[in-house]
């Protein structure tokens, strides 16, 4: 994959997320996605991993290309990265890859908008927020256009 990332997040195939062609089923690769997200904002520190209404994000688009087919205790890892900061949401991007082989099993973006959960509304993405991503990505704090 040409993109780069600087945040991989490890991923165990459980037996629960075959379907019954002994693949990973599609909707655990939306699982996987999560879990990097949730493990990216931790290391970044942005999350507690306590609660998720103070978490501020919420899924509003998700695009994903399957590209290749994942076994029972295959090895894989998923990438994340912010691509964007918008108004009130940000764009990631995320790559499944096996790292031995670096065969790419599914690309993935997502665009998150920062919430309110008490009020129920979406908010301006926070400053500090702005800065940690932008700092951590090398991306501009405002998108352009």
């Amino acid at each position: 994959m040409s993109e780069t990332f600087r945040f991989y997040y490890p991923i165990q195939v459980r037996y629960g997320d075959l379907d019954p062609q002994w693949h990973v089923n599609n909707a655990r690769f939306l699982t996987y996605l999560e879990q990097a997200r949730l493990a990216y904002l931790i290391h970044l520190g942005l999350f507690d991993g306590h609660s998720f209404l103070d978490l501020g994000l919420i899924v509003a688009d998700i695009h994903i290309a399957y590209r290749a087919p994942i076994a029972l205790m295959e090895e894989l890892r998923v990438g994340v990265k912010t691509v964007r900061l918008g108004q009130k949401s940000l764009k990631m991007a995320y790559v499944i890859e096996n790292p031995s082989s670096g065969q790419v099993k599914a690309q993935a973006e997502v665009v998150m908008v920062a919430y309110d959960y008490h009020r129920q509304v979406s908010v301006p993405l926070s400053p500090h927020w702005r800065e940690v991503i932008a700092a951590f990505e090398g991306i501009p704090e405002y998108a352009e256009g």
